[in-house]
C-alpha cells in the first residue's frame, strides 16, 4: 500500500513537472576568516549554500556577492565561481542537488538505479510546479544564482538543518527522507521567491501595472475557459492575495469583478442573436451553470438575460419600422 502511495504521488508530480529532486550530497563545512577555495569552482548540478553563522564573499560568473548570517544562495548549474569567508570564521550548510524523472526516482529508492539520469537544469520546472509560476515572466530566470532572504530564512534553515542530519545518520530509509525533505525545502524557496518577486514590485510599482495589464489581456482572452484567480495570479506569478490588492489598485475593481463583467459584455453581444439559447450562452462565455449566469446578469444589468434580449430584439424591430 506504501509503494502504491508513493508511485501515486511520484506520478502526480511528474505529470506537473517532469521531474522529482534528487540530494547528492548533505554537508556542514567551518572555516576560519581568510579561507578562499583554491580556483574557480564550476558543478554540474544546483548549489545551495545556506550561512548559519558568519558572512562570506562570492564570485560568480564575475559579479560579486555577499551572504550573511540567515542566508541562502542557489549557484545555477555551470557557473563559475569562488567563495572566501570575510568574517572570523563562517558555519555554511552546503547542499547538490540536481533532478530525474519520477520514474527513475522511484527505481533509485527501490535499488535499480544502473539506467537512472541525473538532469541538472530543472529548478525553474520544479518551481513552476511548486507556485504555478510562468517561468518567463519573472526576468531573474537569466541570473546565474538566485539569492534569498527575508521571512523564509528560519524555514529554510530548519530545513537544510535536517537534511544534513538526516545525511549524516545513515538510517533506515534514509533515501525517502532525503527525497522528502528536498521537495519540501524547494517548495519553500519557491514561496520565498514568489514573496521576493512581490516585494521587488511594491518598489517598482510600474512593473506592477504591466503585469495588470498582462493579467487583464489573459482574462479577456480566456474567459471563455474555466479559469479561476489562482490561475489568472500564478500567469503573472503573484499570490492570490497580492494579486487582488494591486488589481484592485490599478482598475478599480476585483479581478473577479472584472472577469464576470468580461463575460456579461460577451453574453450582452449573444443574446442580441436571436438563434442562441440562453442557457448556451451561459457555456459560452464561461460560467459554470445558467444559475450563476442569470445572477451575475440581473446583478450587472439589473434584468434577467431573457428580459434583456426582449428589450434589445424589440428596439431592433422598432429601428427597421422607422422610415
Amino acid at each position: 500500500m506504501f509503494d502504491d502511495m508513493l508511485s501515486a504521488m511520484y506520478k502526480g508530480i511528474a505529470e506537473a513537472s517532469g521531474t522529482m529532486p534528487v540530494v547528492f550530497k548533505g554537508m556542514e563545512r567551518h572555516f576560519e576568516k581568510g579561507w578562499s577555495n583554491i580556483g574557480t569552482s564550476r558543478h554540474q548540478f544546483h548549489e545551495l549554500i545556506h550561512l548559519r553563522e558568519g558572512r562570506v564573499g562570492l564570485v560568480i560568473e564575475g559579479r560579486t556577492v555577499r551572504v550573511d548570517r540567515g542566508g541562502t544562495l542557489i549557484i545555477r548549474p555551470g557557473m563559475a565561481h569562488h567563495i572566501q569567508v570575510e568574517s572570523s570564521q563562517a558555519d555554511m550548510l552546503v547542499l547538490y542537488f540536481g533532478f530525474m524523472s519520477a520514474e527513475e526516482a522511484l527505481g533509485a529508492l527501490a535499488g535499480d538505479d544502473e539506467s537512472s539520469t541525473v538532469e541538472p537544469s530543472s529548478l525553474e520546472r520544479f518551481l513552476d510546479f511548486a507556485s504555478g509560476q510562468a517561468a518567463a515572466t519573472d526576468d531573474r530566470t537569466v541570473e546565474p544564482f538566485i539569492s534569498l532572504r527575508g521571512r523564509s530564512r528560519s524555514d529554510i534553515s530548519g530545513i537544510v538543518d535536517r537534511i544534513v542530519r538526516e545525511d549524516a545518520a545513515n538510517e533506515y530509509a534514509k533515501d525517502l527522507m532525503m527525497q522528502f525533505m528536498t521537495m519540501e525545502l524547494l517548495v519553500v524557496l519557491s514561496r520565498a521567491l514568489r514573496y521576493e518577486w512581490e516585494e521587488s514590485l511594491r518598489v517598482r510599482s510600474g512593473r506592477a501595472g504591466e503585469l495588470i495589464r498582462i493579467a487583464r489581456d489573459y482574462i479577456i482572452e480566456n474567459h471563455d475557459r474555466d479559469i479561476t484567480l489562482g490561475d489568472v495570479a500564478g500567469y503573472v506569478f503573484l499570490s492570490q492575495g497580492y494579486f487582488t490588492r494591486a488589481f484592485r489598485e490599478e482598475t478599480g475593481m476585483s479581478p473577479i469583478a472584472f472577469m464576470i463583467q468580461v463575460r456579461v459584455d460577451h453574453a450582452c453581444r449573444l443574446l442580441a442573436l436571436e438563434d442562441i439559447k440562453v442557457s448556451g450562452i451561459a457555456r459560452t462565455v464561461g460560467f459554470a451553470s445558467p444559475q450563476r449566469f442569470n445572477a451575475a446578469f440581473r446583478k450587472q444589468m439589473g434584468m434577467p438575460p431573457l428580459e434583456y434580449r426582449k428589450r434589445m430584439l424589440a428596439l431592433r424591430k422598432k429601428g427597421r419600422e422607422r422610415p
